[in-house]
């Protein structure tokens, strides 16, 4: 498999629904079912996550969850000839949704030891999410640098992909990443 990201083509499902199996883009990466600690991050290891579609149901329960009923979403009957045109030809998915939905696929696909999130940066929404995409996350670590003696800020590349080829959204979250320093109790 090249170095780029891949098309759907490229692309393995997964068959197991509780805890599907992502796909390792980068040779020498630790597996991305084990916890993750920041010595075991370096620059360049790409990871994929699980498809999942995003449903009219899904749009409906996010717009009662955060109130944002604008017409681009839809409306109640769930008629997509009810829905008024969009500039894109049909309703489209929150792009708040889109970054929610990323953000829980990512967190597993790898699962790293995170402590917080520290910030959402340079965040592009570069094409719409339409109702019952399937989407994928690209996460790729773009940079790591010590955080005090027992973690590290990590800087991570995320990209929301559809199943046709085209980056959703995309930009970087910086999380701080636990050393397994941390969790290793020293004699006294």
């Amino acid at each position: 498999m090249s170095d780029s990201i891949p098309t759907h083509d490229a692309i393995i499902a997964s068959e197991n629904a509780t805890r599907p199996e992502p796909v390792v883009i980068t040779k020498g990466v630790p597996e991305p079912t084990d916890t993750l600690y920041c010595e075991d991050l370096q620059v360049g290891q790409q990871w994929l996550s699980p498809w999942r579609v995003i449903s009219a149901n899904d749009v409906r329960t996010f717009s009662h969850l955060t109130g944002d009923f604008d017409p681009l979403h839809g409306d109640e009957s769930g008629v997509e000839d009810d829905f008024p045109k969009s500039p894109f030809g049909r309703p489209v998915a929150h792009g708040l949704l889109g970054l929610s939905i990323l953000a829980g696929l990512s967190t597993e696909f790898p699962r790293a030891a995170t402590l917080a999130l520290v910030s959402v940066d340079n965040w592009s929404f570069d094409n719409p999410v339409f109702f019952d995409e399937r989407v994928r996350v690209v996460t790729s670590v773009e940079s790591t640098e010590a955080h005090g003696r027992r973690a590290a800020k990590i800087t991570w590349h995320r990209q929301l992909v559809s199943d046709d080829g085209r980056t959703l959204q995309q930009g970087k979250f910086v999380t701080l990443v636990a050393s397994n320093k941390r969790y290793r109790r020293q004699p006294r």
